[in-house]
């Protein structure tokens, strides 16, 4: 059923309520929950896609009531058309679906369980549509290597003593042209049901992504595919280097395991029932090959990459390039100038082979990639497959780990990603905000550093690599990264990164195994607290979570449905930090002096900015202190409110105007004066609020 409504200005609160009510009259629940009806923009088309579908995000009966005990008056939940920025939720698919909650450290599959590709139901898809989701990033989808035994359907054992973990590094891939056997129902059939979970999620109106790793493969990578020749099958072994071999050699020297590795394997748990018939210490490689990480030694170090070798993609071992080097006048050409440049040169074997990757899964109909440690990968190589890619497929989303400013732009203009992760300045800056440790003045200034590329660099606050926001060696609380959700979700245009879980305040605090716990575990079979009580046995409704827990998810929602739906983000960015900080301190000595004196200022703990398109504006404030502000105005001064075309002549008078809430907060009134625009309000501890800063 397909149910369209035209919300105008006059009509958008009558006819929410009454799809709503009917709505509730069925034995669907309504979609409707948890958006500020005042937050409809002046003329609203919302499409509602079978109601029966979205049951799934309605919360439980205990749920609601507690939400009712707070400041939720006029709320509802909308699923709308992405007009934002895209927002990509990353899962690790092998413990999204898990619903065993025995978690044994290093427990067995058949001890601790596992998810599979069928547990993204309808139901699971739609909850993870309603944080405004456009991209799924399925982690650990291709086939890496894994101490379960599928003997069974023909594929050979994987070593252990050069695995992390029982359930393996998604990063030690040892198949590209198949998938992981622990995620299919029927291992034999794997490909065909991860194939049936990219249609699903086409049809749940989102894409998918998955993680291409170009730097390294697993120890022993095989490929059962016969159409596909096998990485280093065709290599001189005799050679340290040579340009079209996969792999870099140590000749005539064999691979030893790291010291102390025998600590690592399956938990010293080697007896008995776990024990596995290739755990003997030694692992034969002959010769030996150069790891993941670079290590030329034939015995790398306990804390090397030593589960995984690495590519070789033309560049000799004193750093030189054994491939044509892209000319600087392409920083700035289209990728057809790319592909055409790349298109008659003889380049390294390995080019080909990650080319022919990238083409397979685009055909299969996934839809972008997360590129592991690309700046380990020569850029060129990059423009090379980049382009490729987007020959293929002009809309692919192309997302790459990359960890030095220095080289962004290189990556960006040269390399034709279309974004990178904004780890070493926002995410790190922000971090440090949140524990108490930083200035918001010290955020403005990491994101001028990326100004001119900022709709390039992705934002997230929980990734597979970084640490759970609950956690003690993080902020210690769920509820610390409410206002750095607010501010890194709605400062710039480019994507949002969410992770699994991280909506319900999964706090990673389980020791499962292989690593330490904060960053819940990718080399483990787990169940993931939390979040398996938010999805309730596949219900996906938080039928088991805490009031806490439902509350934070409500709040997710609002934050990423503004991200993902309102047309502001996609404008402009304009702080109010500096000059508001500056107001304050003209009425004190100095800064210090000031929050001893006047705490209810504007300080260094708030950080206020504007978003704006042409026809639209919104105000964004966060609190990140765990102390409320108490009454204080914040001022728009008049040259910024210049630059704001949505704001025209409006507030050309003394006369109060009333700015409407998107998120569950009270309205809030804004004058004109003779500095600019000026609102007084007051934060409640760790609060955020947003306003549509273009009255009625």
């Amino acid at each position: 059923m397909l149910v369209v409504l035209d919300i105008t200005k006059t009509n958008h609160l009558h006819v929410i309520k009454s799809v709503a009510k009917n709505a509730a009259q069925t034995p669907s629940q309504s979609v409707y929950k948890n958006v500020n009806i005042s937050s409809a923009v002046k003329k609203l088309t919302v499409a509602v896609l079978s109601l029966g579908l979205l049951s799934c995000i309605a919360y439980p009966q205990s749920g609601a009531n507690f939400m009712e005990s707070e400041n939720t008056n006029n709320s509802v939940t909308e699923i709308l058309p992405n007009s934002g920025k895209p927002v990509v939720y990353q899962v690790f698919t092998r413990l999204f679906g898990n619903t065993n909650t025995t978690n044994k450290p290093w427990g067995t599959l058949k001890e601790n369980g596992v998810g599979k590709f069928s547990d993204f139901t309808p139901q699971a898809l739609q909850s993870i549509k309603a944080l405004g989701t456009t991209h799924i990033w399925y982690t650990g989808v291709p086939h890496h290597a894994l101490a379960t035994s599928y003997l069974k359907i023909g594929i050979t054992d994987d070593d252990p003593d050069v695995i992390k973990g029982r359930a393996g590094s998604p990063y030690a891939v040892k198949d590209y042209y198949n998938v992981n056997p622990d995620l299919a129902d029927n291992p034999a059939n794997r490909l065909q049901e991860f194939e049936a979970l990219i249609q699903r999620t086409h049809q749940h109106d989102m894409k998918v992504v998955i993680d291409i790793v170009p730097n390294h493969v697993a120890r022993r990578y095989h490929s059962f595919s016969s159409r596909h020749d096998n990485f280093g099958a065709n290599d001189d072994t005799s050679k340290t280097y040579s340009r079209d071999n996969n792999f870099y050699y140590i000749p005539n020297t064999p691979f030893v395991l790291p010291e102390g590795v025998a600590e690592t394997v399956l938990g010293c748990a080697v007896t008995g029932k776990d024990q596995h018939h290739l755990v003997d210490g030694q692992f034969d490689e002959f010769p030996a090959k150069w790891t993941g990480n670079g290590s030329r030694a034939p015995q790398p170090d306990i804390n090397d990459w030593y589960e995984t070798v690495k590519i070789n993609y033309g560049v000799k071992p004193d750093g030189s390039y054994d491939f044509p080097k892209l000319p600087e006048a392409y920083r700035n050409m289209p990728v057809e100038e790319h592909a055409a440049f790349w298109a008659n040169k003889s380049l390294p074997d390995s080019w080909y082979k990650f080319r022919d990757i990238a083409i397979y899964w685009l055909d299969k109909g996934v839809d972008g990639f997360r590129f592991d440690m690309a700046e380990m990968v020569p850029v060129e190589f990059w423009s090379f497959l980049n382009s490729a890619i987007k020959q293929r497929n002009p809309e692919a989303f192309l997302l790459a780990e990359v960890y030095q400013p220095d080289k962004y732009r290189d990556y960006i203009q040269l390399g034709k990603m279309d974004y990178l992760y904004d780890k070493v300045g926002f995410y790190d800056t922000l971090k440090s905000i949140v524990r108490g440790e930083g200035k918001v003045s010290e955020l403005v200034s990491t994101r001028k550093d990326v100004a001119d590329i900022s709709s390039h660099m992705l934002n997230f606050l929980e990734n597979h690599d970084e640490q759970r926001i609950p956690s003690a060696d993080f902020a210690g609380s769920a509820k610390q990264g409410k206002p750095a959700l607010t501010v890194s979700a709605l400062i710039n245009t480019a994507p949002f990164l969410l992770y699994f879980g991280q909506d319900v305040g999964e706090d990673g605090s389980e020791d499962m195994g292989f690593g330490s716990p904060t960053r819940t575990t990718i080399f483990d079979y787990a169940g993931v607290p939390a979040h398996q009580r938010w999805m309730n046995l596949g219900k996906f409704d938080g039928g088991q979570s805490t009031a806490e827990e439902i509350s934070l998810r409500r709040f997710y929602e609002n934050v990423m449905q503004i991200a993902s739906n309102n047309t502001a983000i996609r404008g402009d960015f304009v702080s109010l930090h500096q000059a508001n900080l500056n107001q304050a301190v003209l009425e004190g000595n100095s800064y210090e002096e000031l929050q001893r004196a006047r705490p209810r200022a504007y300080t260094e703990q708030q950080f206020a900015f504007i978003r704006h398109a042409e026809n639209n504006a919104i105000l964004v404030i966060a609190n990140f202190s765990k102390e409320a502000t108490g009454e204080f105005t914040l001022t728009i001064p008049s040259g910024d409110m210049t630059e704001i075309n949505a704001l025209g002549r409006r507030f050309n008078s003394t006369k109060p105007i009333i700015v409407k809430a998107l998120l569950p907060h009270d309205d809030a009134t804004m004058t004109a004066t003779d500095n600019g625009l000026e609102i007084t309000i007051s934060l409640a501890g760790l609060e955020s609020k947003v306003f549509d800063l273009v009255p009625y």
